[in-house]
């Protein structure tokens, strides 16, 4: 990898390597942009087979946090941070250490919960460094207002690829039933779809067809089936030139991160397909949104309100892609990028 040239590219400001010998650890914090404000993103521990699939889910998903926050038009910027390590590895002295690289930063960054961290683990980081956001879960943490977020986004597709909101009998592929895909199944129960599941772990899809009659789907032919909607909702890079072929929905509607193996090739693949594509980052918002509130003062009414920007944003969306014709995803990076510009000029002026 060739490192300034990749990171100028994505156009970070910042890419950090923390290393503490004495507690083993070894982290990433990218940061992203800041000019609409201090970059926001939650931290995740994995155990990546190399530095560079570190890097490159760092330098990914703070890009996505930046674009993510303008398209829910939040005063932050976005950031990014992993941990590399496995799970079974994780020390509170590791955390702690973490959290004084954070605390460095002097709230340049920051952070919260992600894959493999418990509000307790921030709880911990919280003890070097009060750059942290989700130590209370004063709103129940963000997975339901996220659930909340992504089904607002399923509605916008639905309106524009179909002209309705009713979900009543629509035929809903949901992949992943962790936090999120739970709440998400729950509330298109309510609305009338019908639900395929699928998850590593048979409880939980045992759960969803006990609570909800969904048909459980083995994990690999869960992109086959002939659905409306195909929700991602577990780990990145899944949608792929092997996986999009076999897709038989109309919409792509999901909560997961960097759903697009290779974003330019990727989305094209599906435009080419006539598959509606929710870009990531605007549908999976309410995360983001919950803990920005949880951080200035959580109002509810608020939170909604805002949460209704996922809605607006996406027909936005679709509409310019529809009248430039380019794909969703270059759609929504113009109208991110836009809304940035336009808060540097202020800042300027």
């Amino acid at each position: 990898m060739k490192l300034f040239e990749t990171v100028t590219q994505m156009g970070h400001e910042q890419v950090l390597f923390c290393h503490d010998k004495d507690h083993n650890l070894r982290a990433i914090i990218a940061i992203h942009n800041t000019n609409l404000g201090a970059a926001m993103g939650a931290t995740r521990l994995f155990p990546y087979q190399s530095d560079t699939d570190a890097l490159n889910d760092a330098l990914r998903l703070s890009r996505g946090m930046t674009y993510k926050a303008a398209c829910a038009n939040l005063p932050v910027g976005g950031g990014k941070a992993v941990i590399i390590a496995h799970p079974q590895d994780k020390t509170k002295d590791l955390l702690r250490a973490y959290g004084r690289f954070v605390d460095r930063l002097n709230g340049r960054f920051i952070t919260g919960q992600d894959v493999n961290l418990s509000p307790d683990d921030v709880r911990e980081i919280n003890k070097e460094t009060s750059y942290v956001v989700g130590t209370q879960e004063r709103s129940g943490g963000p997975a339901p207002i996220t659930a909340r977020g992504v089904l607002l986004g399923i509605k916008a597709a639905v309106s524009h690829r179909w002209q309705q909101e009713n979900l009543q009998g629509l035929r809903v592929a949901v992949q992943g039933l962790g936090n999120v895909g739970k709440n998400l199944c729950q509330h298109l129960h309510d609305h009338g779809a019908k639900l395929f599941v699928c998850d590593l772990d048979p409880k939980k899809t045992a759960e969803m067809k006990r609570l909800y009659g969904a048909t459980i789907v083995e994990l690999e032919k869960i992109y086959g089936l002939d659905v409306d909607i195909f929700s991602p909702c577990a780990m990145g890079g899944i949608l792929n030139e092997f996986t999009i072929p076999q897709l038989q929905a109309s919409i792509v509607a999901g909560a997961a991160n960097n759903q697009l193996k290779n974003e330019g090739l990727d989305s094209c693949l599906l435009q080419e397909k006539e598959i509606l594509y929710c870009p990531d980052y605007v549908i999976n918002g309410g995360g983001l949104i919950n803990v920005y509130n949880e951080m200035i003062g959580y109002d509810e009414i608020k939170v909604f309100q805002q949460l209704n920007n996922i809605y607006n944003s996406l027909l936005e969306i679709f509409n310019i892609a529809k009248t430039e014709k380019i794909t969703s995803f270059e759609a929504a990076q113009k109208l991110a990028e836009k809304r940035i510009m336009n808060v540097k000029v202020k800042q300027v002026a």
